[in-house]
């Protein structure tokens, strides 16, 4: 009999805890994303949607009446004779001035970025100035200068006796103008490009015997392609989607728009409102075949220059051009922000509205300062600022919070609407404003809930409007911001709303607060979209201001408010600064 020794079996080894840093990697289920996405789909395509409707249906939506009655009768608009003018000159508008920004802002940037330029600090600031000054209220002060009769510079050049008209009321005055102010957009994106640029390849083409010009037409130019091509994309939309410059501009001067076309159809007597959202849907088609080009062209090539190591982009030296260089700079300073400042002051002070020359100023009793101390007194300016405040600190308020559900929910949460909210949340950037303000219109005239009339209207559309600027404000601080400690908090027992509120909140708090203020900045500007909106009691500053220049019989009281404005607009542009730098201190 053979005995089988068997070896006791081994004591099984319990198995090791997966690594804390997998758990802490998981993400949240994001359950609260369907009713986000409901709300943020509310906003934004609710009023896309009465758009597209009215466009096709019998009678625009109307309170407690929505018409389903479809038609095409309303398409005949396109055979109007004023139609087919008003689109091509919005597109001759558009590409005109979209080049000029382009070469404006793509000068300001080459020359800080790129170059040995003198005063580079206050160049750059050159560039960012405009932003303080909304564009229609440069263009408000343009009609003072270029006015073929009575502006300040006609006036001014027939004093020298200097047989020469400007006339601002034109195309070239309309495109000079447009180009001026939306170079900044142009500047920032394509500053930032060329400031993280590699110079390996242009070092090559340089040891390769390439002259200056040849590195920066071969090398330099193409690789900035992209900041280009999505400068020229945003450029063109604003430009083509713009009202208030066209209106203030292109309008006296005979010059049909897009835009003033269909504010006109809008005003008319009956309004012609299913008209006017055919040629919206028109504004919006273009729009997107311009983005989608701009997105083929770019997938074309790889334009990848930064990487890991720590490169600097090379300054070229300009050498006998830096004095040149930056008296180009100064032209452009003289006539974006320092003849326009000093119409609407010579406006404001002014206590006759009249002025065959410039002698007659020192006349005894022709300037008077005080305009500005009885504007801020007056009970229009601060009935229109308190609503401005109000719509603007509760706008921005309720964007920031969205912005950061949803860039929460789109980048820390594993929700299956994630993509979806995303994408609804960017649908504003490829509907213009005008477009969007036709929509909330009707809207919030025919729902149940009685806001329209009430500044609660103008902050949902500012909110609404404004969604893809604070998404992305919110999601670049988001995505920067590291997770392990929220994580960790969960882990520890922590639920997840207090681990968000008590640690992510925190250290976000400067991309918030910087997201807060670019938020109400840009509802301080805005122009557009209340226009459709407003009423005799929910007056904002940028509206009052508008009308004012509009009716032509208050130009003092609107050039005073409009550099009381332009003093607020600069204190809001400068805070995120401020914030930022003081932000990093212990």
């Amino acid at each position: 009999m053979t005995t089988v020794q068997t070896r006791p079996a081994a004591p099984q080894e319990a198995p090791l805890p997966a690594p804390s840093g997998r758990r802490r990697r998981r993400r949240p289920k994001g359950l609260g994303s369907l009713p986000l996405l409901f709300v943020v789909s509310f906003l934004i395509l609710v009023p896309a949607g009465f758009v597209l409707l009215a466009a096709f249906s019998v009678d625009i939506p109307r309170p407690g009446s929505i018409n389903f009655d479809l038609t095409l009768q309303h398409l005949a608009v396109f055979i109007e004779p004023g139609v087919l003018r008003a689109t091509v000159n919005s597109l001759i508008i558009g590409v005109s001035a979209t080049l000029l920004a382009l070469l404006i802002g793509g000068f300001l940037a080459f020359a800080t970025a790129r170059t040995n330029i003198p005063m580079r600090g206050f160049v750059f600031l050159i560039g960012l100035m405009p932003l303080f000054l909304p564009s229609y209220v440069g263009a408000l002060a343009w009609s003072q200068l270029g006015s073929p009769v009575a502006g300040l510079l006609n006036i001014g050049m027939r004093d020298l006796g200097i047989d020469f008209t400007v006339n601002i009321y034109s195309m070239f005055g309309v495109v000079l103008v447009m180009g001026m102010f939306y170079a900044p957009y142009a500047f920032l994106l394509m500053h930032s490009s060329m400031s993280l640029m590699n110079p390996d390849l242009e070092d090559a083409a340089g040891v390769h015997g390439g002259s200056t010009w040849q590195m920066l037409r071969s090398v330099t130019f193409p690789l900035a392609m992209p900041a280009i091509l999505g400068s020229a994309l945003l450029v063109f939309t604003h430009i083509f989607e713009n009202f208030p410059v066209s209106q203030v501009l292109a309008t006296p001067g005979q010059i049909d728009t897009l835009p003033t076309f269909i504010y006109r159809l809008m005003n008319a007597s009956p309004s012609r409102g299913n008209e006017a959202a055919v040629m919206a849907v028109v504004l919006v088609i273009v729009v997107l075949l311009v983005t989608l080009g701009q997105r083929r062209i770019l997938a074309r090539r790889s334009y990848t220059t930064v990487s890991g190591k720590g490169l600097k982009a090379r300054r070229i030296s300009l050498g006998r051009w830096r004095w040149p260089l930056f008296a180009i700079a100064l032209v452009y300073l003289l006539l974006a922000i320092v003849l326009p400042l000093a119409a609407l002051i010579l406006t404001a002070v002014r206590t006759s509205p009249y002025m065959q020359s410039f002698s007659d100023l020192a006349v005894p009793g022709a300037i008077d300062f005080g305009s500005f101390g009885r504007v801020l007194q007056s009970d229009l300016f601060l009935d229109s600022a308190g609503n401005s405040v109000i719509v603007a600190v509760v706008s921005a308020a309720a964007g920031t919070l969205l912005a950061f559900l949803v860039g929460y929910t789109v980048y820390r949460t594993k929700a299956k609407a994630r993509g979806a909210l995303e994408g609804v949340s960017m649908v504003p950037l490829a509907i213009p404003a005008i477009v969007l303000g036709m929509g909330l219109l009707w809207t919030w005239l025919v729902m149940p809930v009685p806001l329209y009339g009430t500044l609660a209207v103008l902050m949902i559309a500012f909110v609404a409007v404004q969604m893809p600027q604070g998404l992305r404000g919110i999601a670049s601080s988001i995505q920067s911001t590291e997770r392990d400690l929220e994580d960790n908090a969960v882990l520890h027992g922590a639920r997840r709303s207090r681990a968000v509120l008590s640690i992510t909140v925190p250290l976000m708090r400067v991309g918030i607060a910087s997201t807060f203020l670019m938020l109400l900045m840009l509802s301080m500007r805005e122009l557009t979209v209340p226009l459709f909106l407003y009423t005799s009691d929910t007056h904002i500053l940028s509206i009052t201001i508008f009308d004012q220049f509009e009716n032509g019989g208050a130009l003092q009281q609107a050039a005073a408010m409009s550099v009381i404005y332009c003093l607020i607009m600069f204190v809001l542009s400068y805070l995120p600064r401020r914030l930022g730098s003081g932000g990093m201190n212990p």
